[in-house]
């Protein structure tokens, strides 16, 4: 049931879904789902839920198998990448959802934000790693670099989904290098290099 609901939210929306809604799906009665779930609100937050633990199953837990910092970062990213990418016809919860409730306070809105929020921190975990592993310079800014990260996820949806633009993946992959390149901590050139100029 919980498949069916993941995969009519991904089609209609969050905010489309409902208890009838499913029900027609899942060609079960109204009561039943009802019973399953108790209520709209609660059907829309285990949806999340459950969308939340895919996301991690594919993107996050392989990524953090990876080597501590910029290999963790790249994993991270090029998952997510994978991950919307796959998403382009049926549409990324986390975005879709934020456009939904984004002024709507409530459960279902705050359940979204945690997620997303517990992603951001891991993303900005990843970073902090990459300093400290000394991959990126000692002043890189973690937050302004996730922020920048998102942002080409966003624009890779929407040029992706909605602009149905070819090579949307290609260039957000060219900004994530660009990103990175702007912090990486490369080695100071060797003495012998220098007078030798």
């Amino acid at each position: 049931m919980l498949e069916a609901a993941l995969g009519l939210a991904s089609q209609i929306g969050l905010e489309g879904l409902s208890i009838g809604a499913l029900a027609e799906v899942t060609q079960m009665s109204k009561s039943g789902v009802f019973a399953h779930f108790g209520s709209r609100e609660e059907l829309q937050i285990s949806v999340v839920r459950e969308y939340h633990a895919r996301f991690e199953e594919e993107v996050f837990f392989p990524a953090v198998r990876e080597a501590r910092g910029l290999p963790r970062l790249r994993s991270m990213f090029e998952r997510w990448v994978k991950r919307v990418s796959v998403e382009i016809d049926s549409g990324c919860i986390y975005i879709s959802g934020a456009v939904e409730f984004d002024d709507r306070p409530g459960p279902v809105r705050d359940a979204l934000a945690s997620m997303v929020r517990t992603w951001h921190r891991a993303l900005e975990r990843a970073i902090r790693m990459a300093i400290e592993e000394d991959h990126l310079k000692p002043d890189t800014d973690p937050m302004q670099m996730l922020f920048e990260i998102h942002g080409l996820i966003l624009a890779l949806h929407h040029d992706a989904r909605f602009m149905r633009n070819p090579g949307a993946i290609e260039r957000a992959g060219r900004g994530f290098e660009r990103i990175l390149a702007e912090s990486l901590n490369l080695p100071a050139p060797a003495a012998s290099a220098r007078k030798g100029r």
